[in-house]
C-alpha cells in the first residue's frame, strides 16, 4: 500500500464496475497461475482466508471476488441471480485478462463456477472444482427426491428478512457442523460467519436465496469438458451429498469426486488443512 499525493493507492484490492453498473470488489494477491475463489450464500471473499493464504504461498496467484450484493460489492436491488452472477464473473476475468485460471466455488460460489464455466469461460479456465456446492439443483421436487424440502428454503427467507442478525448466527451451527455430538465449536469462526453476512444488503442476500435454491445446472454440467473436481462433505446438512455432489459428479464428463465421512458443509473453514492439501494435489496433478 502506498501513498501518492492525496491518492491511497493498494494494489492487493479493488473494484471493477459491470456493464449495468454494479461495483464488484475484489482481492488480487501474487504471480502465478491464477486461482479464482467464489464464495458461498451470504458471505464474502473473505470466508477463503484460509485458502488465499495456503496457495498464496504456494505460488499461485489468488483472486476472489465479493458477489454483487454481498461483502464490499454494490448492494444491487436486480440482478441477483445465477445468470448475472456468472455474467459478473465473466467481466472480472476480461479485466484482468485471467488465462489458464483454475475456478473454486463454494456452496452457491459451485453453482456460479458451473455456470461460468459452461456459458463464459471460453477456453480461459483449464480446471475448476466445487465443494460442498449447489449443482445439479438444491430444492426438492419430482425429480429431485433427496433435495431440501420447499419448507426449509422457506424458513431461510423468513429467517433473512425477518431477523437476519439472530438467523446468521444461529445457521452456523449446522453450516459448520457444530450441533452434532462432540462438535468443537469456534465462536470466532461463528462471528465471523456473522461479521461476512451483515455486510451484504438484504435485498440481494434474500433474492439469492431463489437463486441458490432453484437453479438448474444439468445443461451447465453436461457442457463442460475441463477436469472439474467435486469436493462434498458426507454430513453436509446445507446441500445434501446424495443430492448434489454425488449427481454432479455423474454428470459431469471429467469429474472426479472426492467424499469426506462426516465432514460438514462449512469444511474448507473447519478443515481447511485437509482441503487445502487435497486441492493443491489436484491443482498439480
Amino acid at each position: 500500500m502506498t501513498l501518492q499525493g492525496t491518492k491511497l493507492v493498494n494494489a492487493g484490492s479493488s473494484y471493477i464496475t459491470t456493464s449495468d453498473g454494479a461495483k464488484i470488489f475484489y482481492k488480487d494477491w501474487g504471480a502465478g497461475q491464477p486461482l479464482v475463489f467464489h464464495h458461498g450464500w451470504p458471505l464474502s471473499a473473505d470466508d477463503w482466508d484460509a485458502q488465499m493464504m495456503f496457495f498464496l504461498a504456494q505460488g499461485f496467484r489468488v483472486i476472489a471476488h465479493d458477489r454483487r450484493g454481498h461483502g464490499r460489492s454494490t448492494q444491487t436491488f436486480n440482478g441477483n441471480d445465477m445468470d448475472t452472477y456468472a455474467a459478473d464473473v465473466a467481466e472480472l476475468v476480461d479485466a484482468l485478462d485471467l488465462r489458464n485460471a483454475i475456478h473454486i466455488g463454494h456452496s452457491t460460489g459451485g453453482g456460479e463456477v458451473i455456470r461460468y464455466v459452461a456459458r463464459h469461460a471460453n477456453g480461459r479456465a483449464v480446471k475448476a472444482v466445487i465443494i460442498s456446492a449447489i449443482p445439479p439443483t438444491l430444492m426438492k421436487s419430482s425429480s429431485n427426491p433427496e433435495g431440501v424440502p420447499k419448507e426449509v428454503i422457506d424458513g431461510i427467507r423468513d429467517g433473512t428478512a425477518s431477523h437476519r442478525s439472530q438467523f446468521y448466527l444461529d445457521i452456523t451451527l449446522p453450516f459448520y457442523g457444530y450441533n452434532r455430538p462432540g462438535a468443537v465449536v469456534s465462536e470466532g469462526i461463528r462471528h465471523n460467519w456473522w461479521r461476512q453476512g451483515m455486510m451484504g444488503g438484504i435485498k440481494a442476500q434474500y433474492d439469492c436465496i431463489k437463486a441458490f435454491s432453484e437453479s438448474e445446472f444439468y445443461d451447465d454440467l453436461g457442457a463442460i469438458d475441463i477436469p472439474v473436481l467435486v469436493m462434498h462433505g458426507e454430513d453436509d446438512q446445507i446441500a445434501p451429498f446424495a443430492a448434489t455432489g454425488k449427481q454432479s459428479a455423474a454428470l459431469l464428463r471429467n469429474g472426479t469426486l472426492k467424499s469426506y465421512p462426516g465432514l460438514p458443509h462449512g469444511m474448507p473453514t473447519t478443515h481447511a488443512d485437509t482441503i487445502n492439501a487435497d486441492l493443491l494435489a489436484f491443482l498439480r496433478s
